[in-house]
């Protein structure tokens, strides 16, 4: 057998540690990989392993690591963006209040890519989460799927599924109130009740989906038609919208609906490129602190990020029966 001194001369291998814990290299690797419970390797031999593999220098992976406790404590998170409020006021709430779980949080972002979401999810797995939380992504049910087939629980954020429990915002609601004030302020400021525009989101999105929802009852209400060339949905993208705005050649004394803070950068950058801005209104779904006091806007709806988050840890912490879809109320944030 080789000298202990010998071994950490050079960097140690698998084969060496097996040496020095005198068994086999197979049982290393499947210490070291997570797997040892399932080859009924006694935990006294894996504590020992991953202990001589940390004396050596040898970079154990995060499962070995944590071979000393029952549970990884780790939970992970998978969000479409990290440049957009909304998004980035879920990650940043999401690890204070995982922190304060004594959890600790791993996010990553996946551009809403359905090949990076899937990959994402399998590396958190890799990772022994204890719980996925899927925000926002476009194929929830495949992750929930794979969630399941590693035994990790998932739980849907944003965009609901029908394999995992789901926390969304009331986006029926939330639409349909805003739609409401564009349009009394439409009819108050411009004195005809015309039907607003919708741009932005995908027509495939659930969300996209319950706000038209509510932007057609609130018309409904007033006793308005909306016309199928006023609903233009390209996508979240600034530039998207931007030249949807161009071809619609909005003119004054009319109101739009901007679904989400990334479709009202195009709205912005639209107004900004005119000769002479049209007289218009205009509300989003979704909050900025900024864009609230653009002259144009009648006011904001804010996702409730905290609920939604406390409302995700409750079913982490207890487990509802079947996979419910809880909806958050949105708040209206007027103009100042």
């Amino acid at each position: 057998m080789a000298d202990d001194d010998e071994i950490t001369a050079k960097r140690p291998t698998i084969y060496d540690l097996a040496q020095i814990a005198g068994t086999s290299a197979s049982a290393v690797s499947s210490v070291l990989n997570g797997t040892w419970k399932k080859r009924r390797i006694s935990a006294r031999l894996a504590e020992r392993i991953s202990r001589i593999a940390e004396e050596q220098g040898y970079a154990v992976n995060l499962p070995a690591r944590m071979l000393r406790r029952e549970r990884s404590r780790v939970i992970g998170m998978i969000i479409p963006k990290y440049d957009n409020r909304y998004f980035g006021a879920i990650a940043e709430r999401f690890e204070t209040m995982a922190r304060e779980r004594g959890l600790f949080p791993v996010i990553t972002c996946t551009q809403r890519e359905p090949a990076l979401e899937v990959e994402a999810a399998r590396e958190m797995m890799s990772y022994q989460v204890e719980c996925l939380i899927v925000t926002g992504a476009t194929d929830p049910d495949r992750i929930a799927e794979l969630c399941s087939a590693a035994r990790v629980r998932a739980i849907n954020l944003d965009l609901p599924g029908g394999r995992a429990p789901s926390v969304v915002s009331d986006n029926f609601a939330g639409a349909l109130e805003l739609t409401r004030v564009i349009l009394s302020r439409v009819r108050a400021d411009f004195g005809t009740p015309a039907p607003l525009y919708f741009i932005g989101g995908r027509a495939q999105d659930n969300n996209t989906r319950e706000r038209l929802r509510g932007f057609t009852a609130a018309h409904h209400e007033a006793g308005l038609a909306v016309p199928e060339g006023n609903c233009l949905m390209r996508g979240y993208s600034a530039a998207k919208t931007l030249s949807a705005m161009a071809e619609l050649g909005i003119a004054d004394g009319s109101g739009v609906f901007v679904n989400s803070t990334i479709a009202l950068e195009g709205v912005v950058r639209w107004l900004h490129d005119q000769p002479i801005p049209p007289e218009l209104r205009f509300g989003c779904f979704d909050w900025d602190p900024f864009a609230v006091f653009l002259p144009q806007n009648v006011g904001m709806m804010q996702q409730d990020v905290a609920a939604m988050l406390s409302t995700a840890f409750q079913l982490i912490e207890s487990p509802p029966e079947g996979v419910p879809t809880i909806r958050i109320p949105c708040r209206f944030r007027p103009r100042p």
